[in-house]
């Protein structure tokens, strides 16, 4: 594989991943405050929730749209750029995918149409339905694209076996594919930042009013439901967010050592609150303190965080690359030979096979598939820790230690930002004080974009702590792309790029000319 087509590959589908990204978690949060606004409408029958509700729905449709359209683009490359990807486990990342596409979008396009243009055209309770179903139809979408992703962050040989005659991992259970733990976890954490990313927009944007003495009671209205939800959504991304971290911390490993920095494992590990790290060659460290400029720590909490107990041990990243008997942690060196074996007994089944040697084929199959080791009473065979065989650095086992680390402590720490806003503005809201309290309005307008950096860095640390993978142990990303021209990647990243920023600059225009508007009926 070439290596620059392989990192330009790389650049379009992280630029094409972001943008659409932009619009995934904002769709999510404001259909449901779309639909909030409505149901107190219907409820109370006064005017000013229709305009409230109205207003809303206008800026959320303009979102919507640009989400569909980007999505589209975002499929497309996996049959492109990454169509070895796509044979090897298209049969478990098609699957989910295909429900959407049937179940959800469908949904979502039928309920948007009655949602959107219904108002005249059928009675209160029809429309009211249609928009919570059009709010359950988009957080159905990112159900299941959760789902397709949530197995590459853990395939497991609950639902997938890799086929010898194939020389592809196939789907062997639904429902355990579907239930998996990692993909229900990520999907809370994913829809739950999304309704707090709404929250913050729509508390923002009616701070913003009232900083201006515009449209006075449509901005207090819509900022106590925005603070009410907002207050709950934050609140509930922290708590999933920590049982998420538990997931990665005992599926990915070298992820949860990358993002807190730990080099050299140890009980009692810490989370460091604040720091500098160092990207070192892990095989080489001898103490933790070697890898940072600076630091500030919070004793046992990633032990705590990851294992659930404040002395357990938490294995750095040296323990990840040279092994540690002691806690029954392979080193590289040894699943990189089992991977290469496993590669072996694929090429040695196929040969058997072209010359009808049955014989030869069956023993090929049972060295394939012959067990290594058991974990959390799984047996993992050779098949398992094939990809291993394909990755020849041991240092490339994790990712870059820096980018990971910042992005994962920026996300944290907008989180518990969003709760302290939303208290504030809470409390401020039952006070009767909201209105007059400029400095907290101020920071409410200036806190709108921060949940858009808060989700790009958590999909970064997502994705990018993944490396070198694309399916987690399974599938190394340097084989996962499609062998094209330079040439054909780099255009079709420039003509993206440019689409990107017109589409950009056309919904921030949009946008920005909606709110400078404001509400029909309001003063």
């Amino acid at each position: 594989m070439d290596y620059a087509m392989l990192e330009w590959a790389r650049a379009q589908f992280a630029m094409t991943a972001i943008f659409h990204f932009f619009f995934v978690p904002f769709t999510l949060g404001m259909s449901f405050l779309v639909a909030f606004f409505e149901t107190i409408y219907v409820k109370t029958g006064k005017e000013e929730w229709k305009n409230i509700t109205q207003f809303w729905q206008t800026i959320f449709g303009i979102n919507f749209a640009l989400g569909l359209s980007t999505g589209i683009i975002h499929e497309f490359e996996f049959g492109t750029n990454w169509s070895t990807y796509s044979w090897v486990v298209g049969d478990l990342f098609g699957a989910p995918l295909a429900v959407e596409g049937i179940v959800a979008f469908f949904m979502e396009a039928t309920f948007a149409a009655i949602s959107f243009f219904g108002w005249k055209r059928v009675s209160k309770g029809v429309h009211l339905a249609s928009s919570w179903l059009l709010a359950i139809g988009s957080n159905l979408s990112a159900l299941w694209i959760l789902i397709a992703n949530g197995f590459m962050q853990h395939p497991s040989s609950e639902f997938l076996r890799f086929s010898l005659d194939n020389a592809r991992a196939e789907m062997t259970n639904f429902w355990a594919l579907i239930t998996q733990p990692v993909a229900q976890v990520k999907f809370l954490h994913v829809v739950s930042a999304g309704y707090t990313l709404a929250s913050v927009f729509v508390l923002g944007i009616s701070a913003f009013y009232l900083l201006r003495k515009k449209h006075v009671e449509f901005a207090k209205k819509s900022a106590a439901v925005a603070a009410a939800f907002g207050l709950v959504t934050s609140i509930f991304v922290v708590v999933i967010g920590d049982e998420h971290a538990y997931e990665v911390a005992n599926t990915q490993p070298t992820k949860i050592a990358s993002a807190e920095g730990l080099y050299v494992g140890e009980k009692g590990a810490p989370i460091v609150a604040i720091g500098i790290p160092k990207d070192v060659d892990a095989r080489n460290v001898s103490s933790n303190e070697e890898t940072w400029s600076f630091k500030i720590e919070l004793p046992g909490l990633l032990s705590l965080l990851g294992k659930r107990s404040s002395d357990a041990f938490v294995p750095g990243l040296k323990d990840l690359v040279n092994g540690n008997p002691a806690y029954g942690i392979w080193s590289f060196a040894k699943l990189h030979q089992v991977g290469k074996e496993a590669i072996e007994d694929l090429k040695a089944y196929h040969a058997a096979k072209a010359k009808g040697d049955k014989a030869a084929m069956e023993k090929a199959k049972a060295d394939f598939y012959a067990p290594v080791a058991t974990v959390d009473g799984w047996t993992v065979t050779k098949a398992d820790l094939m990809g291993y065989g394909y990755l020849e650095d041991p240092t490339k086992i994790y990712p870059p230690v820096s980018p990971v680390f910042y992005s994962f402590h920026i996300m944290v720490a907008l989180g518990f930002w969003f709760i302290i806003l939303f208290a504030w503005a809470y409390i401020a809201i039952l006070k009767g004080t909201f209105e007059n309290n400029a400095l907290l309005q101020k920071l409410a307008v200036l806190s709108v974009p921060l949940p858009w950096i808060a989700t790009s860095f958590g999909w970064i640390t997502a994705e990018v702590g993944r490396q070198p993978w694309t399916v987690f142990g399974l599938l190394p990303t340097k084989i996962s792309a499609t062998p094209i021209a330079l040439q054909n990647v780099q255009a079709t990243f420039f003509l993206f790029l440019a689409a990107f920023v017109i589409l950009g600059i056309a919904e921030l225009k949009i946008l920005f000319t909606v709110v400078k508007s404001g509400p029909k009926g309001a003063h």
